[in-house]
């Protein structure tokens, strides 16, 4: 079969094999995984899916294009974990396809193959198509309006020798439409990406202009179209609250860290470090190498690619927030330029170095520690509680009920085997089955640590509070949280449509007239100033999750 079809119909089967089976596995997690799916839950059931709704208020902090797409699988296959999580599944089949064409209309099919495998084959960028997160979304349409503004600006200097290119009016108006879905995926932090980004670039050709004045404008202009079919809407219905709220959600967000979010200055270097094993590895290789490109668009998108990167890790090293998904952006241009590496060792113009290697064997061999260390402390819980002494909600965590086998090690000794098979190889016995070993055996390690680690997490961290909010399914009740943040008893106990708003109004609730129970779950560090309410008899507690109800009066 010819490769130019051979390699993206193996790309989707390998990208439905391993990003659906299990998304409905286990529980979703708190915050964000719960917080979307419950808005998408409630566009259904208020059938209003112009406004973003949690707990039946409006929520200003997202647009609403990811919800639409979860609404669509909530349709299908009900409201549940695998509709939540299945639009990021077919993101991956989209994204892998996408830099599989863009790198074959690069560099050729080989380096679109190359550059798709590296995607699928690192940790982080594989692992968040199985989430139900915004993020793989948002980047994918970011990163399509740049490389169309990038084909754009080549169209119009008409001299990079490539086919295909459209005219220039066509990329441009692409690229406004991209931008446009992205802002109303995730908001305005996509155009401030991208203009900085093309700033940048602009500063370094000493102001040139690479697009007129009037391509710009139509980009503009299209993007506001695409945004102002929503932003627009909203404001004509309801009024210029929601979007002023959004607005000013969104600096609040990069101005003062997020509870619970703060980090080290430098959190997201590390988390792409290790976090897009091993494509990070083959990246910073790439970013150390002196020897120029031998093409205008190769060495042109590669000065676009570190722009974008260093744009993103810096900007969000300042953010205060420190989330490992803010980051995520970065995955598209750390794996075109790992491409680029992986490319020359392919054709035998590189080799895979000393430091390569010992890279791949360190951070490779942390993921091996991690994964095989795990199960053994399951097995002997007591001997790591030391360890959590200065946190008591962690220390109750581990009274869960979870059994560890020891097969859970399997993961770790795939990889290890890997690293053993691929370090061997790429040491110059054989470069082309060392990437492909790596890259493929990396993406089943991540399959196969999902399959016996992510349950027993859940298991640990959250399952006791999601199983008691199951539980009141059906009851008339009100059910809330003290002193923790949570999306989980709105979605896990199917909360029905506010009719009363004293619903929302804590006062009552804890000492009010009330109408039906109320039941309140609390952490074991909130548990005494929980019982001081006075009007609530605890019911019960398990792995550090207190349970307390009131009675109707």
């Amino acid at each position: 079969m010819n490769a130019r079809l051979a390699i993206p119909l193996a790309l989707v089967a390998a990208a439905l094999l391993l990003f659906v089976p299990g998304l409905g596995a286990v529980h979703l997690f708190d915050w964000d995984e719960i917080n979307f799916a419950e808005i998408s839950r409630e566009m259904l059931l208020l059938d209003d899916y112009s406004r973003v709704h949690v707990d039946f208020r409006p929520f200003w902090e997202k647009p609403p294009l990811f919800f639409w797409m979860q609404v669509a699988a909530m349709e299908v296959f009900g409201v549940d974990e695998f509709a939540a999580r299945l639009p990021n599944a077919l993101c991956g089949v989209v994204t892998l396809l996408v830099l599989f064409r863009i790198g074959r209309r690069l560099h050729g099919t080989v380096f679109g193959g190359l550059w798709a495998l590296a995607y699928l084959g690192s940790v982080l960028p594989h692992l968040y198509f199985r989430s139900g997160i915004i993020d793989p979304w948002f980047n994918l349409f970011i990163f399509l309006g740049i490389d169309q503004f990038i084909q754009g600006a080549w169209a119009r200097r008409d001299r990079t020798g490539m086919a295909g290119l459209k005219h220039p009016v066509a990329h441009l108006t692409l690229a406004g439409a991209f931008l446009g879905l992205a802002m109303l995926t995730k908001g305005q932090v996509a155009f401030m990406l991208f203009a900085a980004t093309a700033g940048i670039y602009w500063l370094l050709q000493r102001f040139r202009m690479f697009v007129s004045v009037s391509q710009v404008a139509l980009l503009l202009l299209v993007m506001v179209a695409v945004t102002g079919a929503w932003f627009g809407y909203e404001t004509w219905k309801n009024g210029p609250w929601f979007v002023t709220e959004f607005v000013r959600y969104q600096y609040r967000l990069f101005s003062t860290p997020d509870a619970g979010h703060a980090g080290f200055p430098g959190y997201h270097f590390v988390v792409l470090l290790v976090g897009c094993f091993p494509l990070s590895l083959f990246a910073i290789a790439e970013m150390a190498r002196r020897k120029g490109e031998r093409t205008f668009h190769e060495a042109d998108y590669r000065r676009w690619m570190l722009i974008l990167f260093w744009v993103v890790l810096i900007l969000f090293t300042i953010v205060k927030s420190k989330i490992v998904h803010y980051s995520s952006m970065c995955y598209f241009p750390m794996s075109y330029l790992a491409a680029l590496y992986l490319h020359r060792l392919w054709q035998g113009e590189a080799k895979a170095g000393l430091a390569l290697r010992i890279g791949l064997g360190v951070i490779g061999g942390l993921f091996v520690l991690i994964t095989v260390a795990l199960p053994i402390a399951g097995m002997d819980i007591d001997s790591i509680r030391p360890l959590f002494t200065q946190d008591p909600f962690a220390m109750a965590n581990l009274d869960a009920d979870v059994t560890w086998t020891g097969w859970e090690m399997l993961a770790g000794i795939w990889l290890a085997g890997i690293l053993a098979f691929s370090l061997w190889w790429l040491a110059g016995r054989d470069v082309r089955w060392g990437i492909l070993t790596l890259f493929s055996g990396t993406a089943l390690f991540v399959t196969l640590t999902l399959m016996f680690f992510i349950n027993k997490i859940e298991g640990y961290s959250q399952r006791a509070a999601i199983e008691f909010f199951e539980e009141r399914q059906g009851e008339t009740c009100y059910v809330l949280t003290k002193n923790y943040r949570s999306y989980a008893h709105l979605f896990y106990t199917r909360k029905p449509p506010v009719t009363d708003r004293r619903a929302w109004d804590e006062e009552w609730l804890f000492h009010g007239d009330i109408d039906r129970p109320v039941y309140l779950v609390c952490k074991v560090t909130a548990v005494e100033e929980t019982r001081a309410i006075g009007t609530f008899r605890e019911i019960g507690a398990r792995n550090g999750f207190h349970f307390f109800k009131r009675e109707v009066p």
